[in-house]
């Protein structure tokens, strides 16, 4: 099991970062995904440019505060939450990953491919939203 948290501060209004984040009929300026498609309210699907696909099921939304899912595909399950804070006119985003592998052999490979994925949004968010970053933090 990994645990990966980032926390990062745009300039940025939290209404027009929960928008771009929550959104899920905009997500082209996701750099790593070809498609999503949404089969009901709660659940959801991501489709990687490499295929894989991965399942989404909203278990919080409570807007411009958080977001929760939990997360399956064929080689990982777990949990992502999402927290947003307003400073005025900067917002704080702190997401949480909390993921096991499915195959053993991508086991030691889970912490890497989280940090590089949490960066790898966070530069196209700050791209997508036009927005500097204040601060950046990353944990696993």
């Amino acid at each position: 099991m990994a645990i990966a948290n980032i926390k990062v501060t745009l300039l940025c209004p939290i209404e027009k970062v929960w928008d771009k984040v929550t959104d899920l009929n905009d997500f082209i300026w996701r750099s790593d995904l070809i498609n999503i498609r949404i089969i009901d309210k709660n659940t959801f699907v991501e489709i990687s440019k490499d295929g894989i696909e991965t399942y989404f099921k909203v278990i919080e939304c409570i807007k411009n505060q958080s977001w929760s899912f939990e997360i399956e595909n064929k080689n990982i399950k777990g949990t992502w939450t999402g927290k947003f804070y307003s400073h005025g006119d900067k917002t704080t985003l702190d997401f949480t990953e909390n993921i096991m592998s499915k195959k053993i052999i991508f086991k030691p490979f889970v912490g890497s491919y989280l940090r590089k994925q949490q960066k790898l949004y966070f530069k196209d968010l700050k791209k997508a939203l036009n927005c500097e970053e204040a601060s950046f933090v990353q944990k696993i």
